[in-house]
C-alpha cells in the first residue's frame, strides 16, 4: 500500500499503459481519477479497478481547466495521454496530423502543469509523471515528430523537476518500448507474425511493454520511497536503448 491515502489522476487511462498505471495505483491504496477523452472506455476501466472516470480533452485548455476545478488537488499526475502518427517519411505526415501529436503529447503537459503546479506550489508537494518513449532516446526512423514529442517530453521533465523542487514537487518520466496496447499497430505500420518478430528482435528481453511494467514502475516513482528521484527518464523497455 505505498500510495495509501494519495490521490492521483492518470490521463488517457482509459486503455493500455494508462490503465495499467491507474490499476496498479488502486492496488496500492490511491484514490484515482481514470481521465481518457473516451468517455466509455475511462468509465469501464474506472469500474473494473474501483476508481472515478472523467471526460477529458488534454489538448484543450478549456477541457483541463474545467477537470482541475472541479475536483480536489490531487497529490500525483500521471501525464499519460499520447497518440502517433502512422510510419512515414517526415514530409508526408499532413499538418493538422502534426498538429495533434504535439498537442496531445506536448501540449498537453503544459496545460495540466498550468491549471495544478499552482496550487501543488502552495502546498508544497507533488509527485508528476510523465510518460514519455524509447522513441525520445533511440529514434526510429519514419516516426520523426512522434520520436520529436517524445525527446521533448523528456527534456520538459527535466526543465520541470529543476524548477520545482525548491517547491517540493518532483517530476520524473517513464520511457516504455512499445506495448500491447492500441497504439501498437500505429507503431510498427501493420501488425503481422513477421513485423512483430522482426520487432521483438530489437529487444534483448524480447517482449513487448506490458501496463503492469508501466503501473509498476511509476507507483514506485510517484511513491515516497523515490522522494530522492526527481528528473529522472526510467527506460522501461528491456533493454532495447542499450
Amino acid at each position: 500500500m505505498r500510495l495509501q491515502g494519495k490521490t492521483a489522476i492518470v490521463t488517457g487511462a482509459g486503455s493500455g499503459f494508462g490503465a495499467g498505471i491507474a490499476a496498479k495505483f488502486v492496488a496500492e491504496g490511491a484514490q484515482v481519477l481514470v481521465a481518457d477523452i473516451n468517455g466509455d472506455a475511462a468509465t469501464a476501466v474506472a469500474l473494473a479497478i474501483g476508481a472515478r472516470p472523467w471526460v477529458v480533452d488534454v489538448s484543450d485548455n478549456t477541457s483541463v481547466r474545467r477537470m482541475a476545478g472541479k475536483m480536489p488537488l490531487p497529490d500525483i499526475i500521471v501525464n499519460n495521454a499520447g497518440i502517433t502518427h502512422l510510419p512515414q517519411p517526415m514530409e508526408d505526415v499532413a499538418e493538422d496530423e502534426f498538429d495533434r501529436v504535439l498537442n496531445v503529447n506536448a501540449k498537453s503537459v503544459y496545460l495540466m502543469a498550468r491549471h495544478f503546479v499552482p496550487k501543488m506550489k502552495e502546498r508544497g508537494s507533488g509527485a508528476i509523471l510523465n510518460v514519455a518513449s524509447t522513441a525520445g532516446v533511440s529514434p526510429r526512423p519514419n516516426l520523426n515528430w512522434y520520436n520529436a514529442s517524445k525527446g521533448w517530453m523528456i527534456t520538459a521533465t527535466k526543465a520541470m523537476a529543476v524548477e520545482l523542487a525548491p517547491h517540493g514537487i518532483r517530476v520524473n518520466a517513464l520511457n516504455p518500448v512499445a506495448g500491447e496496447t492500441p497504439l501498437l499497430k500505429s507503431f510498427m505500420g501493420e501488425d503481422t507474425p513477421e513485423v512483430r518478430a522482426k520487432f521483438l528482435s530489437t529487444i534483448p528481453l524480447g517482449r513487448f511493454s506490458t501496463p503492469e511494467d508501466m503501473g509498476n514502475a511509476a507507483a514506485f516513482l510517484c511513491s515516497d520511497e523515490a522522494s530522492m528521484i526527481t528528473g529522472v527518464a526510467l527506460e522501461v523497455d528491456g533493454g532495447r536503448c542499450i
